[in-house]
């Protein structure tokens, strides 16, 4: 079969979708402690290997083909892909797998400095297993939200051009989770626990989870038309969701942060995504600077209620996510004239569906990932031990340092003074 540029626009489109897991590790390390950034960083690039092993061994078969009780489809269907090759269908499971890489990775940000990595590289696999791949197969491959499925049929298809309900909110949901199973970091509080180590580091992710962004939204773009739509959304809406973060922090903080623009973009690119092909460029606007607003003002939410989220997976992902997801129910575009959001006449059909498929989520998400984390506590131990968070999981689980700090004579006055740890952000 030849080569189409449809072909090569889902290659190009997958590639910047798997550059986006390297840049939530710039931006997740960024963020974290120096003595847990390597940690950090690695707990997404791990995810790279783990779950590209998964998909091409079982998978990619749960997340298509012929399902079982619409749920996910079967795992031995396409096991090792042999059966998939000569075909172009190599070239969309690829992409599919770029999906389920990043969705878990985003997890790993709401249990920063406290987790043994083995635990993590156990999790990732069984949460993929368990959560993402019956998820991406009721939402795209089929099953129960779809069209053809009991849901879909009963209360009508939810839209979900990207990811809001597969990988948003059952990331956040996820990260909720393990942050209540994990528990608190030492020295947490009510109040602001601790400021990102590296701003630059934070700023280049959001950067490259920008430009990685156009391939996660554009790629399965059945137009031109429909690219173009895509790609204006997804700059506008980040775009919006920037300002709308930065003005919240200026009234209720009384200035505005780099780590607060970075994390707008994120929350503006997270509402966009289920939404980014069924609003106007309009639409798209409004809906990142509420998204920016709404997360800006959830990430507080943990010192609020208790719970320690480490670097506001919950209070970026989840929030925007169920933010996109909803408001589709008001603000999609009719499709050939038909149907649309209640704000285009369509009725209250679609935020129906919206609703039910965010419900749906965030059960079939919670209570496996529940089971899982609980019983990696409980056997193995998720958490490392008081003394090695406090001296760094960095140096207990790799034995390894974000940073060298080389004994010069600056540091050895200062070392006489007793100050020495100034120099070591935490």
């Amino acid at each position: 079969m030849e080569l189409t540029a449809n072909h090569i626009w889902v290659m190009v489109s997958a590639a910047l979708v798997l550059l986006m897991t390297p840049g939530l590790a710039f931006f997740y390390g960024g963020m974290a402690r120096a003595k847990a950034a390597v940690n950090m960083m690695m707990m997404s690039f791990v995810s790279v290997a783990l779950v590209g092993v998964v998909w091409v061994l079982w998978g990619y078969s749960m997340s298509s083909g012929e399902g079982i009780a619409q749920l996910f489809g079967n795992p031995l269907a396409s096991a090792g892909m042999t059966d998939l090759l000569g075909t172009e269908t190599l070239i969309s499971a690829g992409y599919g797998a770029t999906f389920a890489i990043i969705a878990v990775a985003l997890i790993s940000g709401a249990i920063a400095d406290r987790t043994r990595f083995s635990s993590w590289s156990l999790f990732v696999p069984l949460w993929v297993t368990a959560v993402y791949c019956p998820m991406a197969y009721m939402v795209w491959g089929g099953g129960l939200l779809t069209e053809e499925g009991f849901i879909g049929q009963t209360f009508g298809a939810a839209i979900d051009f990207a990811g809001g309900t597969v990988v948003h909110i059952s990331a956040g949901v996820a990260a909720l989770v393990l942050a209540l199973i994990l528990g608190k970091r030492h020295g947490f509080s009510n109040s602001p626990f601790h400021r990102a180590h590296s701003v630059p580091f934070v700023m280049l992710g959001a950067a490259v989870l920008w430009f990685g962004w156009f391939g996660f939204n554009g790629g399965a773009a059945s137009s031109a038309e429909e690219a173009g739509l895509i790609w204006i959304n997804t700059l506008a809406a980040p775009a919006a969701a920037m300002i709308g973060w930065l003005v919240t922090e200026r009234i209720r903080d009384g200035r505005p942060t780099s780590v607060g623009a970075a994390s707008g973009v994120v929350a503006g690119l997270v509402a966009i995504t289920p939404a980014c092909a069924s609003v106007s460029p309009v639409g798209a606007l409004g809906l990142g600077l509420v998204a920016g607003v709404a997360a800006a003002l959830a990430v507080g939410l943990k010192y609020r209620l208790g719970f320690d989220d480490s670097l506001d997976v919950v209070g970026v992902h989840l929030a925007a996510g169920l933010v996109g997801t909803i408001a589709l129910g008001f603000i999609a575009l009719p499709d050939g004239g038909e149907g649309g959001g209640l704000f285009y006449g369509g009725g209250f059909a679609q935020l129906a569906a919206q609703l039910v498929a965010v419900v749906v989520a965030i059960i079939f998400t919670a209570v496996p990932t529940a089971l899982i984390g609980l019983t990696i506590h409980r056997t193995v131990g998720f958490r490392v031990s008081h003394e090695h968070e406090i001296t760094g999981v960095d140096l207990a689980e790799h034995a390894e340092s974000a940073y060298d700090f080389a004994p010069d004579d600056d540091y050895a006055e200062t070392s006489t003074r007793g100050d020495d740890k100034a120099r070591l952000p935490v």
